[in-house]
């Protein structure tokens, strides 16, 4: 195990030379100079989260491979335990990954892969003494523990009231003053809402992207030219009433990035316009024009607009990309193959996804630059029910992948694999389940995420209002 930041292996002069051949080519705006250009690029970054909506068993993705622990893990799982020779070995750190997600595998050879344990919405450091203890209602508490909906909105919020109205995406973004607001590819999470702007949410490769019959490539049909040009008159003009003048600036804004944006949100791989590198990467995900999953499709798509970073505009993006279906409370894994099943098909096409996009970062010079991280509802309980799957629960594992993690090793608390032990919020016999408390919080997970994008201590502060609650222990060190 290592403390080293990881390197592309580039030293100075070649990662310049390879940036700057890339920029020329990338289609920026034609009048900056290359060492403009350059400079641009150079404080370039990007965060990139993916939502495991239904929440995924982070207790089968994540397995420790140590006897003692293996055997605790297998004793309580049964028939959902992975056989121990099939994980995919994470070097010496003591875990393996789900065989089905063996695409990840080198990249933590590479250095670039965290897992993160144990997380999930606190106000602040809790243990379960205090957990027993606090009344009904506590803000210690999170609102409405194990219920879908709400603990989607802790995860996206990072806090713990489900009223709250802002993400912390959208909270970094406007406290970061991003010139665009988080831009989803996977629909209009929570994640990303801000007080005064939504997400830009965008369609799929092959999209058509604006107003229908408005958009630049139907403009040269002569009448909706001429449409168009007379709703750009109708936007510019003066306004009486400031509502309005909101109104019609949002409404000129939504086609100023309709025609900047269709052309990079409808290229497909193949296309005369896609970038190689992005198309060799995922190459095995495409087939026949088809992606082989939703979540291939989204991050080819990130992967394009971080390509064309120039034409998006602003030098810190937010992405948000999500997949569905981690709701598998029956079904899980198949009878007597603990390795296959719905929860393997689902973490392999999360892996699949997330290594090409990796890969693709590698061959447009952009993975330094770049983090991508999971994020979910909450994690299963460690026992599985009588249906062969897993109930809510409450602390989960994550991931992390990009050029800045520091590799080789694992962060965050495992919890202690005994039902009603002291990670386990569980007291009577029934409820005695593995519903782990959460050993890091959302806040300390985002913070960390934040603080790599260039936010300082009182733009944390103001994205995560509870992050004071946590003291010396504000990040969690995987960046």
């Amino acid at each position: 195990m290592t403390h080293d930041l990881h390197s592309e292996g580039l030293n100075r002069r070649r990662w310049l030379k390879k940036t700057a051949a890339l920029l020329a080519g990338s289609g920026l705006a034609g009048g900056l100079s290359l060492s403009t250009r350059f400079a641009q690029a150079a404080d370039y970054k990007a965060l990139v989260c993916i939502f495991l909506y239904g929440g995924n068993d982070g207790m089968n993705m994540l397995v420790p491979t140590d006897t003692t622990r293996y055997n605790q893990y297998a004793g309580v799982r049964s028939a959902l335990a992975l056989p121990r020779q099939s994980l995919v070995g994470l070097g010496s750190s003591g875990y393996g990954l789900h065989p089905a997600m063996a695409a990840l595998a080198p990249h933590w050879n590479q250095g670039t892969l965290a897992p993160v344990f144990n997380v999930g919405p606190l106000a602040a450091p809790l243990t379960k003494a205090q957990y027993l203890a606090e009344p009904e209602g506590s803000p210690l508490i999170p609102d409405n523990l194990f219920s879908h909906s709400d603990q989607q909105i802790l995860w996206e919020c990072a806090g713990t009231d489900a009223l709250a109205r802002t993400g912390w995406g959208g909270r970094a973004s406007s406290t970061l003053a991003t010139t665009n607001p988080v831009i989803s590819v996977g629909g209009n999470g929570h994640f990303g809402v801000e007080d005064l702007r939504t997400p830009l949410v965008l369609p799929g490769p092959g999209s058509g992207f604006g107003a229908y019959g408005l958009r630049p490539e139907d403009t040269t049909w002569e009448p909706n030219r001429l449409r168009k040009l007379a709703i750009d008159a109708l936007y510019a003009q003066a306004q009486t009433v400031d509502l309005a003048t909101a109104y019609a600036g949002q409404q000129a804004g939504a086609f100023e990035i309709s025609q900047r944006l269709s052309g990079l949100v409808a290229t497909m791989p193949g296309d005369a316009q896609a970038v190689p590198a992005i198309d060799a990467a995922f190459a095995g995900l495409v087939q026949d024009g088809y992606f082989s999953s939703q979540l291939a499709a989204q991050l080819y798509q990130v992967a394009k607009l971080i390509h064309g970073h120039g034409t998006v505009q602003g030098d810190r993006q937010i992405f948000f990309a999500q997949m569905g279906g981690f709701d598998t409370h029956s079904g899980q894994a198949y009878s007597g193959d603990a390795a296959s099943g719905e929860h393997a098909v689902l973490l392999k096409q999360l892996a699949d996804a997330l290594a090409a996009f990796q890969t693709a970062l590698q061959g447009i010079a952009m993975a330094q630059q770049v983090t991508s991280f999971t994020q979910a509802d909450f994690g299963r309980t460690f026992a599985p029910n009588s249906s062969t799957g897993t109930d809510h629960a409450w602390g989960n594992h994550q991931l992390v992948l990009g050029g800045a993690v520091k590799g080789g090793l694992t962060y965050g608390s495992y919890p202690t694999l005994v039902l009603g032990g002291p990670d386990d919020v569980g007291v009577e016999d029934w409820e005695l389940q593995g519903r782990w408390i959460p050993t890091s919080a959302v806040d300390q997970y985002a913070a960390t995420l934040l603080s790599w994008f260039g936010a300082t201590d009182a733009q944390l502060n103001a994205a995560l209002p509870n992050l004071a609650n946590f003291g010396s222990r504000r990040t969690l060190g995987f960046l």
